[in-house]
């Protein structure tokens, strides 16, 4: 019989106080990550605010709050985002996103069925890793522009190379030298150093804060259904979704639970997709789990769910306080360029060490083939097609990774 102290021992039972707090420094560990999205790619971040809460609640609500772990802004779809943007239209986005939600469900219900062997077959590291490579390094000339004041009409060069560089100075700095919860919000601290400066500088507009109401519902887009923005949008999905179980081992590892079984990875997708898809019903960006919430909970040892219900429920609640949404569009574009320089450079090596890891060598002729194709279409602006069936980019980048590790014969090694 084990003892009724010990068992007592090892499931404290959490005060009110102490869950409030844990939950609002999950959001706030978060929270810069989490409207850099939105601000990147002219969405509403009450809005993002709002469907990460949402999202968040759909999430532990599929798992029955057995997972540690936060929802919101996905940076792989940030470049997507921005040329379905430019070419379909928000509602139209969102109804690519919808789908691409829904690719998570199809997804989860594949591996509830066959398990995870074809999923890894479909997506080996040689393709996920240049995939992920390319969302990172076909944003790069956005972030070199925004920190150059090329996005800006009021901010010259000098003024926004100063700016966008002592952002990225702190940004590295924290995330490199930072001890403790310093070390989780890195993209925080190069914000507020940056608009601090530009604050000094007299590079803010205050009028859209003062014009700003307390409180108000923001400002929700639905979606709209066009076949060109969904087929455009839906192979984005592929690699957020194989990076999903990377981040459920992660975690799993931080709290010494096996997430992939119990829940089992079939719900932690679908949880997923359901979330995006939600989000992007009310005008979001999509969601994913997000690594400085796992840290986090590394540090801290915060491994209840609970607090995480906590995180959302702040976060749909500042979503209503429309003088905060205001004020997050006030941020000036080189300081988010400086910031992103550094951010999209970390997605590109993301891709890389998914590549080094997996051990094989990237000159022999069949991964060399799939690699470099990746890499080309996808950063080089190849596209199939055009007017409104335009396939390029990342989507494109998917598509023929997928098709060549299905169509070429695989070395002996490989098998």
């Amino acid at each position: 019989m084990p003892d009724p102290s010990t068992s007592a021992a090892a499931v404290p039972v959490e005060s009110l106080p102490r869950t409030l707090l844990t939950g609002a420094q999950m959001l706030f560990v978060a929270f810069g990550a989490l409207v850099l999205v939105p601000l990147l790619t002219g969405l509403d971040p009450s809005v993002a605010l709002f469907t990460a809460g949402v999202g968040t609640l759909v999430f532990h609500g599929v798992t029955r709050v057995t997972v540690p772990v936060f929802l919101a802004s996905s940076f792989a779809f940030i470049a997507p985002i921005q040329g379905s943007v430019a070419n379909f239209g928000i509602p139209a986005t969102m109804g690519g996103l919808m789908a691409a939600g829904l690719v998570y469900v199809a997804i989860s219900q594949a591996v509830r069925l066959k398990g995870t062997a074809w999923l890894h077959r479909l997506l080996p590291p040689v393709v996920v890793g240049p995939v992920i490579m390319v969302i990172g390094l076909a944003l790069a000339p956005v972030a070199v522009s925004m920190a150059t004041g090329e996005t800006s009409d009021h901010i010259g060069y000098a003024p926004a190379i100063f700016l966008s560089m002592i952002s990225l100075l702190v940004t590295l700095t924290l995330a490199v030298f930072g001890r403790g919860i310093v070390r989780l919000i890195p993209i925080m601290g190069g914000i507020v150093t940056g608009y601090v400066l530009a604050l000094a500088m007299g590079l803010v507009d205050f009028s859209p804060v003062r014009e700003a109401s307390w409180l108000s519902i923001p400002a929700f887009t639905a979606p709209s259904f066009h076949w060109a923005a969904i087929l455009f949008m839906i192979p984005v999905a592929i690699a957020p979704a194989v990076e999903h179980i990377g981040d459920m081992v992660a975690i799993g590892s931080v709290t010494r639970k096996n997430y992939l079984e119990k829940p089992g990875l079939h719900r932690t997708l679908l949880g997923d997709g359901l979330a995006t898809s939600t989000a992007a019903l009310f005008g979001g960006p999509p969601n994913t789990t997000y690594s400085e919430v796992t840290g986090a909970v590394t540090l801290t040892r915060a491994f209840n769910p609970k607090y995480m219900v906590v995180a959302a429920c702040l976060a749909i609640a500042l979503a209503f306080v429309a003088k905060l949404g205001a004020l997050l569009q006030t941020i000036p574009g080189p300081v988010m360029g400086g910031i992103m320089t550094l951010l999209f450079g970390s997605i590109a090596v993301v891709g890389m060490n998914t590549l080094v890891r997996a051990g094989h060598s990237l000159t022999a002729p069949r991964n060399l083939v799939v690699i470099s194709l990746i890499l080309v279409f996808g950063i080089g602006g190849m596209q199939f097609g055009g007017g409104q069936f335009t396939l390029q980019g990342v989507s494109l980048a998917a598509l023929v990774g997928i098709l060549l590790n299905w169509v070429l014969p695989r070395a002996e090694e490989d098998e």
